[in-house]
């Protein structure tokens, strides 16, 4: 009966997650802007994230876009944890990975909401928005890691992909080292979840380079733009 119940928990958390990624900001925003005439799908790159909204749409627009994408994902992720937590446990440390665990499924099924938005015709964003929220809502310290290469990279390139595929690149092998010399050798947590986290990390962060694939290609020829916005 209680597998029975842990599944149920699991399927609705990830529905639940994945209809709250569905809700693209990118896609409302540009149509509230335009009046209805422009779909950001048709604009720029193409892509309904924050980066094509800020060339194509402008500065306020593409604020609000990377706020409610980041929020969305945030709402999730709680919403996830919570469910999880109601898992049957034996302690402090087996509920603190059941939220974790939570956390991770939710944040999961929000980026492919994003990506693949069921309002929208399955056509969205990249998630990179939406993965930052999720790291940033699971672990603090891997976030800190995750959004400083980010950020590194971004000053020295001012492109917004490779700043992107940088920061994905890290984001497991960082998860690995934080989990196993904190989580795992000083506070007590099985290997289990040092090794689920990192397997988590790695899913997002393979998903989010291969839909790079286009920018990566730009990058290898040359032919990436720098970030520049559109005046509004």
């Amino acid at each position: 009966m209680n597998y029975f119940v842990d599944i149920l928990i699991a399927v609705g958390t990830a529905l639940i997650a994945y209809l709250l990624g569905s809700i693209n900001t990118a896609v409302m925003v540009t149509w509230f802007v335009t009046k209805g005439k422009k779909d950001i799908r048709d604009m720029g790159s193409g892509n309904a994230g924050f980066t094509n909204v800020l060339r194509s749409v402008g500065k306020a627009p593409a604020v609000i876009t990377i706020v409610c994408d980041a929020l969305k994902c945030v709402v999730a992720v709680l919403i996830g944890g919570l469910l999880f937590s109601l898992f049957t446990s034996s302690g402090e440390i087996e509920t603190a990975m059941n939220i974790a665990y939570g956390k991770y499924v939710a944040g999961i099924f929000c980026i492919l909401g994003h990506t693949y938005p069921v309002y929208f015709h399955f056509k969205g964003g990249k998630g990179v928005v939406t993965a930052a929220a999720l790291i940033a809502s699971v672990d603090w310290r891997v976030f800190i890691f995750v959004i400083s290469a980010f950020i590194i990279l971004f000053v020295i390139t001012k492109i917004i992909s490779i700043s992107s595929i940088t920061a994905a690149a890290v984001y497991a092998p960082v998860t690995f080292l934080v989990t196993y010399f904190n989580d795992y050798s000083k506070m007590g947590y099985p290997f289990r979840f040092v090794v689920l986290s990192s397997l988590a990390a790695l899913a997002i962060a393979v998903f989010i380079i291969v839909k790079h694939k286009e920018n990566i290609g730009r990058l290898l020829r040359g032919e990436e733009k720098k970030i520049t916005a559109k005046k509004k």
